[in-house]
């Protein structure tokens, strides 16, 4: 009996100790940029568990584009056209680590991007106005751009 004891404790240290051997670090995107990822075999089916986290788009049969959209961990599913798994993966898209700058004044958080120059940056979480007025601001901008290269052409 204490034999079977003590094979059954080993069995199930050594499931134990080779599931943690074959778990996978995350594919790590930080906000706003993108990565490629080879793989394996031609896709026919990509899916982004949660589309507001990250975005993937396939370059090529087997070349996706992986872009991080806001902090959070999400999965990627690829398929074969034969509804075949190539791959099953986290996505932990992260905040940029470099060229910004966080500021805390009370519960009120503003995020700048500072490259060298600080200027205002998206960030959600930010305090409400302030990301409210940077973003109809920005879409102010951006909608001026698009409006001046038509008016352009």
């Amino acid at each position: 009996m204490r034999a079977s004891l003590r094979l059954l404790a080993l069995l199930a240290v050594t499931t134990a100790v080779s599931s943690v051997a074959e778990a996978k670090d995350p594919i790590s995107v930080m906000i706003d940029r993108a990565k490629v990822m080879r793989i394996s075999a031609p896709a026919a089916t990509v899916v982004i568990g949660n589309p507001a986290i990250a975005d993937a788009s396939i370059q090529d049969r087997q070349t996706l584009v992986i872009t991080g959209k806001v902090t959070g961990i999400t999965n990627l599913v690829i398929l074969d056209a034969k509804g075949e798994l190539i791959a099953d993966e986290l996505i932990n898209v992260e905040k940029a680590d470099r060229g910004t700058v966080t500021v805390q004044r009370g519960v009120n958080r503003y995020t700048y991007a500072c490259t060298p120059n600080c200027d205002v940056s998206l960030v959600p979480g930010d305090t409400g106005d302030y990301f409210s007025q940077a973003s109809s601001q920005l879409s102010g901008r951006n909608a001026f751009a698009t409006s001046a290269t038509a008016g352009g052409q």
